[in-house]
This record gives structure tokens, sequence and C-alpha cells, in this order.
């Protein structure tokens, strides 16, 4: 297959006031594009929590450089020429979000000189004086940034997880602007469960030392990388299932080819009774998942982010997720994976009923899936295939089927559990 062209760069889109009220004056956002704008065929993608804009790999590898890890052409088996979202033939636009440490800007950027502030740091970052964001934020820089690439109305924009929210968004605020929403493994709002842990997660950045209330940036200051690494960690064992962990883990001690206990432990003081018991693979999982994390990406960034996510509500200023989606009139695609505990295929569910109350074709297509949330990125062969259906042909796509609804068929199309593969996540 050809190589189509690819563009990345960052776009200067002047003030921004975010839904707080609060603006930054010369607001960044960070994108790449691949293939051939033609008027119709846009394809705006949303990443998720801690994704960017680098969606897959350009035929020039540098282009790739300014991202590390699972943001690294992170859906790269999903997104290309010949792939299910075909640059061939779509016009692929992913941008970094506000708040994020990928080129867009947010708590890392370089703040203003003339900024106003109660106490002047040592250094030349905004840090906690960045505006708080809100995934209402991401959808309107994302509107910004497409506007300034001369792009209108869009075919399709599709996300998961938290970018599946930011898709939502896009149903909500811009019912005019597109045609079809694919909305992957995701949700109106997070239940308690998914707030506790989250704030669990900001509470250990904060705990650690390093953090130093957020203004952590000049050169003779440590970052907080153990605060990140266990609020990391909290995430890897949302993302994955009861049953995946108890296959690839269980309770084993970890062998020769796995961190030692002295190598992982992210830099924690020693424990006493460790030598009297097993370093187990679990550990060692998570150890390797969080080790470098800091090096890759901002513990402020991680707090915004989190903090959007946690205060995300679709039917904010609607009273319910039907209402809030009213005035769209395109189609919609949602898609879960049963054994997804962070968004669940009941929430998918309900989105799925309050597209269909305002009379909008809809899909739910359920993935029999054992692997958990991390399912949407590291299973192109259950993912692909029913969006790029319905990206051609809306939910009548032969691979595109619905979870029962009113007049729907099977609600497990793929019943074949997929296998568990290693995290996407991780470094």
């Amino acid at each position: 297959m050809s190589a189509v062209p690819t563009d990345h760069g960052v776009a200067e889109l002047g003030e921004f006031t975010f839904e707080c009220g609060q603006s930054v004056p010369d607001f960044e956002v960070a994108y790449e594009t691949h293939g051939e704008f033609d008027g119709d065929n846009v394809v705006l993608i949303c990443h998720a929590l801690t994704g960017s804009q680098n969606v897959a790999r350009s035929p020039e590898p540098e282009r790739d450089a300014g991202t590390a890890g699972q943001a690294r052409a992170w859906w790269d088996d999903v997104v290309g020429p010949g792939k299910a979202i075909d640059a061939t033939e779509y016009y692929v636009v992913c941008a970094n979000v506000p708040g994020s440490c990928y080129g867009t800007t947010g708590p890392a950027s370089e703040r203003p000189a003339d900024l106003d502030l109660r106490e002047e740091p040592d250094h030349d970052r905004w840090g906690t004086a960045f505006p708080p964001v809100q995934v209402e934020d991401w959808a309107r820089a994302q509107r910004r940034l497409l506007d300034h690439l001369g792009v209108g109305r869009l075919r399709a924009v599709v996300g998961g997880s938290v970018g599946g929210m930011n898709a939502l968004e896009w149903a909500k605020r811009y019912p005019d602007d597109v045609d079809r929403v694919v909305a992957i493994a995701t949700a109106g709002r997070l239940d308690a469960q998914c707030l506790a842990l989250d704030a669990v997660a900001r509470r250990a950045i904060r705990a650690d030392a390093d953090w130093n209330g957020g203004d952590y940036y000049g050169d003779d200051r440590p970052d907080p990388t153990e605060g990140l690494a266990i609020a990391r960690q909290i995430g890897h064992v949302m993302y994955l299932s009861k049953a995946s962990m108890e296959r690839k883990f269980g309770r084993r001690s970890a062998g020769r080819d796995s961190l030692t206990r002295e190598d992982g432990d992210l830099g924690l003081p020693p424990e006493p009774t460790a030598g009297f018991f097993p370093y187990r693979e679990v550990e060692s999982y998570l150890d390797y998942q969080a080790e470098g994390f800091g090096d890759r990406f901002d513990a402020n960034s991680y707090l915004y982010l989190t903090r959007a996510m946690d205060e995300y509500d679709l039917a904010a200023g609607h009273g319910t997720d039907a209402g809030a989606l009213g005035a769209f009139e395109g189609e919609a695609l949602l898609m879960s994976f049963t054994a997804d505990w962070h968004f669940t295929v009941e929430q998918s569910g309900s989105l799925a009923d309050a597209f269909r109350e305002t009379g909008v074709p809809v899909a739910h297509h359920v993935v029999d899936s054992d692997h958990g949330h991390d399912a949407f990125l590291v299973e192109p062969e259950h993912v692909g295939p029913p969006v790029r259906d319905f990206l051609a042909d809306g939910v009548d796509g032969r691979a595109v089927s619905d979870d029962g609804g009113d007049d729907g068929d099977d609600p497990r199309p793929d019943s074949d559990h997929a296998p568990v593969h290693a995290s996407l996540f991780r470094g």
C-alpha cells in the first residue's frame, strides 16, 4: 500500500477562553493529519487520557518522535492506508487536547511573562495557575483547529474511553457539524467507583513531596515521578479485567525476566518484611508499566485530565442524555466490551437508548472479550471491522450490529473471546 500525505504541526489560535471563564492569550493546539482533504471526507479522532495526536505512524519517523510509550502511533492498527479508518479514503485529523503535554497548551507550557500571579514561582511554566480544563474545552479547541485547517463539516468523529466522551460532546455541542459519531468503551459520565480511584490517583501525586504544589518545573527541582507512577499503576488496574489479570499473573512469583523488587518499587523506601514474601508477577508488571512514565508525561497534566474526565456529564444543562443529544440528526455507533468495568456494556447501552429516544439511527456493537477496558486499543480485529463499515454505510454496515434495543440482533456478535495482548498502555 502506497504512502499517503501526512502532516503535523502546532496551530497558533490566539486567545482561548475556557468553560471556567479563564483565558490563555496564546493558545496552541498540536495536531497531525493523514490523507487528503476533499471537502466531505474528514474523520476527527479523539485520543484517550494520556494519548496524543500521534494516532498512526507517518512515512517520516521523525514526525512521531515527540511522543513515547503508548502515546506513539497509539491506533496504528486501525488508522492508515488500507486499514479500518483508511487514510487513502479519509482525511484523518487528531489533536492533542488542552491540558495535556504533547504540544497543546497545558500546565507544562510556557506561561506569559506578564501573567499576574499571587506568588511568582522560580520557573516559567503555567503549573497549577493553568485554567481548569473540561471535556467541553477539548471539543471547542478541536472546532477552532478545524476552522484553522479549513474544515467545516465532519464525516465522523471517533473516540475511545474519555475520547468517546469527547466524541459525544461533538454530537451535543456541534450537532450540525458531524454526520456520524463513534463512541467506543465510554459513558455519559463516570460512576462512583471510577471517581474514587481517580481521586486516589490524584492524591498519590499530591502526596509526593516533589510535587511542591505543582511548582516542580525549575531546573534544580525533581519531578514528582513516584506519585505519578503510583497514579499510573492505579490506572492500569482499572484498564484490565479480573479474568485477564488472573490468567496473565495469578499469584505467581516474578520470573527471572521480570523486574526485581529492587529494580521496581518506584524508589520507595524498603519494606522490612518484603524479603520474607515473594515479589509477584502482577507487582512486577505494574512496576514495569509505571517505570519511566514520569519522563514522558506531566504530573500536573495527569491531575488536569483526570479532573476533566471525572467532571464530564453528557446530560449537563439538558436534564437527560437524550435531551443533550436532541439536536443531533446523524447516526451513531456505540461499542463496548463485556469485561470492561471502567466503562461498562450497560453504560453504552444507556447511551444507545438515549440516541434511540431522539430518533437517531444507532447501533450498539458488543464485543465478547475478557481483556477489559484496554480492549479498544489492543483488539483491532474486533474494533476495526464495525468502525470501517459504519463509516462507509452507517448502521446498515455489514459488520455493524446492535445490542438488542427495540429491534436489534444478537447482543454478542463476536462470540469468541479475544486473546489477551500486551497492553498498548505500556512503556
